[in-house]
């Protein structure tokens, strides 16, 4: 099996799941949803650096003077309108994706206060990463569809016939130099999440995925060019 039809395997809505395990998925969909937002959240109140589309969300939303949830929900569904010409199908999860995680990082972030230690915004900066992985491994594994910008970067994938690991980077570069230019945080924090994201999804995916095998296997070592983009 290829990367790119594992990938895509992985983050893809089953055809038949045991109605059974439903509200697992459902259940697990949520948590893994509002986790995330809570992981961004932690990111960015370290300081250290965003997640790469959390740099742009945050730069955005510094000049259009909106919060970071709702920058992440617009540019979400403007992802969403970006599957049509690669005629990519959203499943619940998808737009549940759009919708939640934007409100949970701006609940989050109205309770997480703001610190100028320097250790304890490594420790949120640590604790966001983890929490991350746990997130992505948690609302992936629920298979009731990719979010928005997994499913372009699979898209781009099956048009271009280019690498996801090619695919991924060129557009999380891209997105990253526009929100750093617009004034987002770049740091140390976005380097390790990008190192560190993959091989942790790698081994709790298989843990959190529900109702197929098959999306938890990958064909080669678990390197980070086998998991989708999160987010």
């Amino acid at each position: 099996m290829t990367h790119t039809a594992w990938v895509q395997q992985a983050i893809s809505v089953p055809s038949s799941a045991r109605p059974s395990r439903l509200g697992r998925r459902l259940g697990q969909l949520a948590a893994g949803l509002a986790l995330y937002g809570v992981s961004m959240a932690l990111l960015i109140r370290s300081r250290l650096g965003n997640m790469p589309w959390d740099v742009l969300h945050q730069g955005l939303a510094s000049h259009l003077h909106h919060s970071i949830g709702t920058v992440s929900i617009v540019v979400g569904a403007i992802v969403l309108l970006l599957w049509i010409p690669l005629r990519e199908k959203p499943g619940f999860g998808t737009i549940s994706n759009v919708v939640v995680i934007g409100v949970s990082v701006d609940a989050a972030l109205t309770l997480l206060p703001v610190t100028d230690s320097l250790p304890v915004r490594g420790l949120l900066a640590a604790a966001g990463i983890a929490l991350n992985a746990v997130a992505t491994a948690a609302y992936i594994g629920a298979r009731l569809g990719p979010g928005p910008r997994d499913g372009l970067m699979t898209g781009l994938v099956r048009r271009t016939g280019g690498s996801v690991r090619r695919v991924r980077s060129v557009l999380e570069i891209a997105v990253v130099a526009s929100g750093w230019a617009l004034g987002g945080t770049l740091g140390v924090a976005t380097v390790l999440y990008a190192l560190a994201i993959g091989p942790l999804v790698q081994i709790l995916l298989p843990r959190l995925a529900v109702g197929s095998s098959s999306a938890t296997a990958g064909p080669g070592t678990g390197h980070l060019e086998q998991l989708p983009s999160c987010g």
